[in-house]
This record gives C-alpha cells, sequence and structure tokens, in this order.
C-alpha cells in the first residue's frame, strides 16, 4: 500500500489523550466513591499529595503515572482550545 501523503506522529497527542482518559476515569471513581472528583483532583494537583485520590478503581495509581505539570499543562490547553 503505497501513499504519496507522509504522516506525522506526534507522541504528545497520545500521551495528552491518555491523560485526558485518566483524568476522567479518576473523576468519575471519585464520583462513584461519593467524593467531589473536581475538588479532590484539584487538591492533589496543587498538593501533590495523592491521598487525595482514592485508591478505588486503581485511580491513585493511574494518577501517578503522570506528571502532576502535564496534567495541569493538558487541562490548561484544553480549556483554551489550543
Amino acid at each position: 500500500m503505497e501513499s504519496n501523503t507522509t504522516y506525522l506522529f506526534d507522541i504528545n497527542e497520545i500521551d495528552d489523550v491518555l491523560v485526558e482518559q485518566t483524568i476522567k476515569e479518576v473523576y468519575e471513581a471519585l464520583e462513584e466513591k461519593g467524593y467531589n472528583g473536581i475538588n479532590q483532583i484539584v487538591g492533589y494537583l496543587i498538593s501533590g499529595d495523592p491521598g487525595y485520590i482514592s485508591s478505588y478503581n486503581e485511580s491513585r495509581k493511574k494518577i501517578s503515572k503522570f506528571e502532576r505539570t502535564q496534567i495541569v499543562e493538558v487541562l490548561l490547553r484544553n480549556y483554551l482550545n489550543k
């Protein structure tokens, strides 16, 4: 299958999607457990204390795979639609 089109592969786009998906999963798990998901995630992002994130559905493990600065960057970029 030959093509004259060159495709660009950007690992940052894949990372952004993984961060977005993880934040959504963590948020949903926190809400399921009766927490205010936004407040808990903000607490974690500001303090760095993983105690803000429940271990339910491996949420703490999932969110800890990413640097907090990377999460904030993705959230801000999405907020600004960039």
